[in-house]
């Protein structure tokens, strides 16, 4: 027997560099890395030691034979990967790599870190590990944890447990944690250059793409992000009323957009015990939706979700996910056009008022050219394909198009890539010991296991920089 790894999976690699025997692949060593939903075990090679397990930081691996039955699919998914065309016919353990710098030329560091979220943690823990150093992490709001409190659904517990790694990263001994403080306002970049040997910011992208078309900013017109922050409680977040809506419309067809729908979709009662806020569990039990769209411009095989996302949607209890348009042809067996063309299909006219029960419906070739509205709140969304324009009544728009990173006073900023400008993680036209991390320093991509390889590279520059004298005690 052997273990899987499922749909909760980060892709940091922790799993990775414990496995005694080199069954899980890509490695960030591997070309794919990066590039695949999750990482995979190799049924064949696997010994059923459980280390991978007992290092996963968001609880995504287990024993086969323990898998939910709507986990179940992902012992073949593991186990396809290492089948497909093309695969290596044994994966080859990577050469050995050994530190870079003279790590006792670097002196005790005072680093600061602006952020509490996955990159500004990962970025800290090897900072710590490496060095004798002390870390402040300066948080703008009263609790710590950034996107993996305020971006993860809660119907993901598996995925929130990364709040455990940040909360021990925070209570290491060198580490002092300051929440309440505004770079910006309560003290400018300048002013911690001064103070610190190192600056690490990791920011974040908390802007949103504009969708760019009539109407977009009409009452019930909200980002994914805003609809996010809302049901995971972020302090800042502004109620989403759903008291009037029978119909939301989701433009965009990555994994935010799927977890909007399923959020908004799914039995309320499913979420009892979950981290939603409770002014949005309330909303989620007292609302009379019928039925979710989720709109994409392009076709079914260029959607942004993962077959994973896409799976969970098919297992909502209480919820028929359809496709509606034409299916897609001739697609790849286990790709992500090939779920779309297995859900069912309708044709009905989407100008029509909602069917009785719940539904999440995809349509895809459709794009956005209005959002119709009546005394100054959404009423309806034009949408244009190549049989023509539709306009379908709806109360709520949600813009699940993407993050967008925002400009911090003080630090160079790259308006036209909406990130911090930098060379491998030391931030171009800042005083010597300013780096960036995360989704501040490359642009929203990438999901939390993302952010160690990025952090990786960051703190590399840094110690480089310490160890020649660039950056130290002053």
């Amino acid at each position: 027997m052997a273990f899987a790894i499922t749909q909760n999976c980060c892709s940091d690699a922790s799993c990775v560099s414990v496995c005694p025997v080199n069954c899980i692949h890509p490695t960030p060593d591997e070309p794919e890395f990066g590039h695949t939903e999750t990482l995979y075990v190799d049924p064949a090679t696997c010994i059923d030691c459980g280390a991978c397990a007992d290092a996963c930081p968001v609880d995504a691996i287990a024993p086969t034979w323990v898998l939910r039955p709507d986990q179940q699919v992902f012992a073949q998914v593991n186990a396809d990967w290492f089948t497909r065309p093309g695969a290596p016919a044994a994966p080859v353990w990577d050469a050995p790599r050994f530190p870079t710098v003279d790590l006792s030329k670097v002196g005790r560091l005072e680093v600061a870190v602006v952020g509490t979220g996955p990159a500004a943690v990962y970025a800290a823990q090897s900072i710590l590990r490496a060095t004798e150093a002390r870390v402040t992490f300066l948080e703008r709001l009263q609790t710590p944890g950034g996107l993996a409190r305020y971006g993860v659904a809660p119907d993901h517990p598996g995925t929130r447990r990364v709040l455990e790694h940040t909360t021990a990263v925070l209570r290491h001994p060198r580490v002092t944690l300051r929440t309440g403080v505004e770079v910006g306002r309560d003290v400018t970049p300048a002013e911690l250059a001064a103070r610190y040997d190192a600056v690490l910011y990791a920011t974040g992208a908390a802007g949103d793409k504009a969708l760019d078309v009539p109407g977009q900013e009409l009452a019930g017109s909200v980002s994914a992000r805003e609809v996010v922050n809302w049901y995971t409680g972020h302090p800042e977040a502004a109620p989403v009323d759903l008291s009037r809506v029978q119909r939301v419309v989701v433009v965009g067809t990555g994994n935010v957009a799927l977890d909007v729908a399923r959020m908004l979709a799914g039995d309320a009662g499913r979420l009892a015990g979950t981290e939603t806020s409770p002014g949005a569990l309330e909303a989620l039990r007292t609302n009379a939706l019928r039925e979710v769209v989720v709109v994409g411009r392009r076709g079914a095989d260029d959607a942004a979700c993962s077959r994973s996302e896409l799976r969970a949607l098919t297992h909502l209890a209480g919820v028929r996910t359809v496709l509606t348009g034409k299916a897609p042809d001739g697609a790849a067996p286990g790709s992500l056009g090939e779920l779309f063309a297995s859900l069912d299909r309708v044709d009905d006219d989407l100008s029509a008022a909602p069917e009785p029960g719940r539904r999440i419906v995809f349509a895809f070739g459709q794009a956005t050219r209005e959002l119709v509205g009546a005394d100054g709140r959404v009423a309806g969304i034009t949408l244009s394909s190549a049989e023509g324009e539709v306009t379908v009544p709806t109360e709520l728009v949600v813009r699940a198009i993407g993050h967008r990173g925002t400009e911090l006073p003080g630090l160079p900023f790259d308006d036209a890539a909406g990130r911090v400008p930098h060379e491998a993680g030391r931030v171009v036209g800042a005083p010597a010991g300013t780096y960036v991390v995360g989704w501040a320093k490359r642009g929203p991509s990438g999901g939390i296991g993302a952010n160690r390889s990025d952090a990786e590279e960051t703190v590399d520059s840094l110690l480089a920089d310490a160890a020649a004298g660039l950056i130290g005690r002053r």
